[in-house]
């Protein structure tokens, strides 16, 4: 008789004390709905200041399915999935939100992709019930990454996804502690697949996700994987200094042929503040990617855990 695959349900959860009553209602249901797999449910605290890892400690006891691994602080969700796979013994992972707006319908479908031979199957959004401003925003970013990238980048995706032994191993020799999940799932390669699904709305709670967090996140996405912005700074500099050129040029032979009296204080300024404006947004896109070299140069450990069961 062949042994049953294991899977596990990694959910990383930051203060989601609230969403656990749905959360093992709907891991029960995946129990249910999938009875010729192995389950297990791998939680990871981020740091949580509420009840959260109380919760995970609670159904650990009750059922030995549940495992939990508490970080030593906040790392933040990309962290939280590094952690997390590394602790995934099991053939295929499946990755969740703790707020469980992934329906837990689809994976039936996510399994049945993977065992045709698909080692990636994602899961993209219908629609989304986020505000009008993070849908247009979302939309602006992914468009620039898609086109800023040679790697390609599935829209509307984000770690909702079943991913194989193969890619989990292959995101445990990724190390680096600026870490755009979306991105590497995308750098990895592998067989991918993606299917639909309709987000649910948040029953308990409120999103983590600031708009600050999202725009830091954004940047490393770009930085992470692209160095187009680099490229883009060094074509302008050009382009401006070509112009700059041109313009002195004229200044030049005007001055010779016609004479220019001591005027021009407006496009004095406004020459030396545009090509100011140009020089600091150049420092800028090389800060960002200095940022990640310093980070990275520390090789400092991605996380530290409390405690794993």
């Amino acid at each position: 008789m062949n042994e049953m695959k294991k899977i596990t349900i990694l959910i990383p959860a930051y203060n989601e004390t609230d969403s656990f009553p749905t959360l093992t209602q709907c891991m029960e249901q995946v129990i249910k709905d999938n009875p010729h797999y192995e389950w297990i449910f791998l939680l990871v605290n981020d740091g949580s200041t509420d009840q959260t890892l109380q919760c995970m400690k609670e159904l650990q006891e009750k059922d030995h399915r549940y495992h939990y691994l508490d970080l030593s602080r906040n790392y933040g969700k990309e962290i939280a999935i590094m952690a997390g796979l590394d602790y995934v013994q099991s053939d295929a992972v499946i990755i969740m939100d703790a707020d469980m707006q992934h329906p837990v319908e689809v994976i039936p479908e996510m399994i049945q992709y993977w065992e045709e031979g698909y080692e990636d199957v994602y899961a993209q959004r219908k629609s989304s019930n986020e505000s009008w401003l993070k849908r247009k925003t979302s939309k602006c970013y992914y468009k620039i990454l898609q086109k800023s990238t040679n790697i390609p980048i599935q829209k509307d995706t984000g770690d909702f996804r079943l991913l194989d032994r193969k890619c989990i191993e292959a995101l445990k020799n990724m190390r680096e502690t600026d870490r755009n999940n979306k991105g590497m799932f995308s750098w990895i390669g592998f067989r991918k697949k993606g299917i639909f699904y309709q987000q649910k709305e948040r029953q308990y709670g409120k999103t983590k996700w600031s708009y600050y967090k999202l725009v830091n996140l954004a940047l490393n996405g770009i930085t992470s994987f692209t160095t187009t912005p680099l490229r883009f700074a060094s074509i302008f500099g050009i382009i401006v200094s070509l112009l700059a050129f041109i313009y002195l040029t004229y200044i030049i032979f005007k001055t010779l042929i016609i004479g220019e009296p001591v005027q021009g204080y407006p496009t004095l300024m406004v020459t030396i503040l545009f090509l100011g404006g140009i020089q600091l947004i150049a420092l800028g896109i090389i800060g960002e990617y200095l940022s990640h070299i310093f980070n990275e140069t520390k090789k400092r450990p991605g996380y530290f855990i409390r405690e794993y069961k």
